[in-house]
């Protein structure tokens, strides 16, 4: 059935309360804006803080792995120390001529095979005879005028001098050449 033909008529409220409408709404309208942009910015400044503090637990994690792996590493380095005067004696001795040829013999084996399960650890011997004087690695006991070596050119060990694992353990003493 079909109505009757009726003007469209739209009730149009009155101008007025329309306006106070939209002004309410504008002003809602900026205070959600204001709030979504204060809310978006405090998002912002804790997803930088997260990411800052992850970078830095990232960086601490790390840093606690290297120095865990650096303790690992010189963890021995005391024990060895303690054994070098243990070394140093063997070496005096093996210098001394024995009556015993087997007690001899079986000394220098006992050293060597001291020699040898240090260096599996991580000893190594400087060298010296004939090198150059560098006080990083030499500790300087003695000057000698000396011809035939060129100045600061070491010319006699006392001590032996060590490094462990590439780090000095302990300096060798050494006679140092100086020109007449």
């Amino acid at each position: 059935m079909s109505e009757p033909d009726t003007p469209n008529t739209e009730v149009v409220p009155e101008a007025p309360e329309d306006a106070v409408q939209v002004k309410v709404d504008a002003e809602q309208l900026d205070a959600l804006v204001a709030e979504r942009d204060q809310l978006e910015k405090e998002r912002n400044d804790l997803n930088e803080r997260l990411l800052r503090m992850a970078a830095e637990f990232d960086n601490f994690r790390k840093r606690t792995e290297r120095e865990r792996c650096e303790y690992i590493e010189f963890a021995s380095m005391d024990a060895v120390k303690a054994l070098l005067p243990i070394v140093d004696d063997f070496e005096r001795a093996l210098k001394i001529e024995s009556a015993d040829a087997e007690f001899a013999r079986g000394m220098g084996l006992i050293y060597q095979r001291l020699g040898d399960a240090l260096k599996k650890l991580g000893l190594e011997p400087i060298e010296t005879e004939g090198k150059p004087f560098d006080p990083n690695l030499h500790h300087a006991i003695d000057r000698v005028e000396v011809e035939d070596l060129l100045e600061d050119t070491i010319g006699a060990e006392y001590q032996r001098g060590y490094t462990f694992k590439g780090r000095l353990l302990r300096a060798a003493m050494v006679r140092v050449a100086v020109k007449a």
